[in-house]
């Protein structure tokens, strides 16, 4: 990995004891930049200091299993604009330690809200029935989707990649419409849950044949979230639990399937559904998945933490939360990163990896992501591309904690009412070096020291006015 050839010069020239410190601000001065690095007891230059502890022998929390962002149509479209040689660098500098490290992914299976008109399933077949399933097809898009996974696969083997529907075919459905939602009938039909759980089969099988392992289901994006101008459909807490206990979660086992499934996939305000789905069915579900949009202040993130202490054994994750080209919020995307971390994320995927600039394409209903901007934004005629600000963000945790990291428990962090305050969330890497990922909201620089269980001492560094920093310290 890029930063541990890093590090392994500067202990070459700074001794066993070195550190380093790479930051990204809101400003651009920093771009996943070298700044001052920490070091062991040094003193305070005369401005204002914050004090971390990180508990890297006895807070001992989650493993992470990756970062990274969601793949949509939209993503694939923009990116094969590029030419070869510029998504193949591209791809390097987002899925490879040279570049931020991606290792978890999500895709939307078939059509979302970041899909050209017109929206799209698998199995369409003009709207008629289908329970054999003998129409499904991925088509163009899904078959374009699967070999952009394919690739990224390629350069990252240890990549996780999660995938989400956002409506099976209209057929299934009550109201037999793919599009049509505010309504009761915008629900599956008990007579094609069948269908619906092989549907997931085939989806998963051809995937695999095209090079595209999928590790893990959702067997409904935003199950709530019953809106009448995108794919969606609305599935209610007990029938989320009896169809993955009874039907999807039986299928992929008498395929020989691996694929995990999460529960949820939506808001961390309803703590209820994931916790009744796995009551319901956690023979068959490993993990919960929550999204933003309740709020993205460190409160709001409590949830994960009331999950884990329900179910220790299962996972949590991360799985959407929006990024846009021109916001000011630059903290957004670092604490959609810092603050499911500090209660027992296991990884996090913003939405989403990329689009045009500007945003999109999307569907044309009213109330879809038209200004959802990727992380990197392609200009519409291929002839550049752009690494947004949460690109680095995202990176400043992605490339620092590596996959198989453990999160530790620590102290200091604080917000005030005015949204000032520092943040900060601890890991103890596979190679024994440690990671320290600090959130400045202050527009000054301030001198931060961070002590941990294994020095006497603290380690100090100036870390740089309104900024993401990570600091790498040794192996004690």
């Amino acid at each position: 990995m890029l930063f541990l050839s890093v590090l392994t010069t500067i202990a070459a020239v700074g001794g066993v004891n070195a550190a380093s410190s790479f930051a990204s601000s809101s400003d651009g001065k920093y771009q996943l930049s070298a700044a001052q690095a920490p070091v062991l007891n040094a003193a305070n230059p005369g401005i204002d200091n914050w004090k971390f502890t990180i508990k890297e022998k006895t807070g001992k929390k989650q493993t992470v299993k990756g970062f990274g962002a969601a793949v949509t149509d939209s993503t694939v479209l923009a990116f094969n604009k590029l030419s070869a040689t510029a998504r193949s660098q591209l791809l390097n500098d987002l899925m490879t330690p040279s570049g931020i490290n991606f290792s978890l992914m999500r895709h939307t299976v078939a059509s979302s809200d970041l899909s050209a008109d017109p929206a799209y399933t698998f199995d369409d077949g003009n709207g008629s029935v289908d329970t054999n399933l003998v129409n499904f097809n991925l088509g163009d898009r899904g078959n374009a989707l699967a070999s952009m996974l394919a690739t990224m696969r390629k350069l990252q083997p240890n990549l996780t990649i999660l995938g989400t529907p956002w409506s099976p075919p209209g057929w299934m459905k009550q109201n037999s419409k793919l599009i049509g939602g505010g309504t009761g009938s915008n629900k599956l039909n008990h007579a094609y849950e069948n269908a619906y759980a092989q549907y997931f089969v085939k989806y998963l099988q051809t995937f695999e044949k095209a090079g595209a392992h999928i590790d893990a289901i959702t067997i409904q994006n935003e199950p709530l979230n019953n809106k009448d101008d995108m794919p969606t459909m609305l599935v209610q807490q007990d029938e989320s639990g009896a169809l993955i206990r009874d039907k999807v979660g039986p299928a992929l086992r008498a395929a020989g399937l691996s694929t995990q499934v999460w529960a949820w996939d939506h808001n961390q305000d309803v703590y209820s559904y994931p916790q009744t789905v796995m009551n319901m069915a956690s023979q068959y579900v490993q993990a919960a998945a929550w999204h933003c949009y309740a709020g993205n202040n460190p409160s709001n993130w409590t949830p994960l933490t009331q999950f884990h202490n329900e179910f220790p054994g299962k996972e949590q994750y991360m799985t959407e939360c929006w990024t846009a080209v021109g916001t000011t919020d630059w903290i957004h995307s670092s604490s959609f990163n810092m603050f499911p971390l500090q209660n027992w994320a296991n990884g996090i995927i913003a939405w989403t990896l990329g689009s045009y600039t500007g945003g999109g394409p999307a569907l044309s209903g009213g109330g879809n992501c038209h200004q959802c901007t990727g992380l990197v934004t392609v200009s519409p005629d291929g002839s550049s591309y752009k690494k947004e600000i949460d690109y680095y963000m995202m990176g400043q945790f992605s490339k620092y904690i590596p996959k198989g990291a453990v999160v530790v428990d620590g102290t200091g962090s604080y917000l005030f009412d005015d949204g000032t305050g520092m943040e900060a969330v601890g890991s103890l890497n596979p190679d024994g070096t440690r990671t320290v990922v600090i959130q400045n909201r202050y527009n000054k620089d301030i001198w931060v020291q961070v002590g941990t269980e294994s020095e006497s001492q603290t380690w100090n560094a100036r870390v740089p006015a309104l900024s993401v920093t990570s600091w790498i310290l040794p192996k004690a």
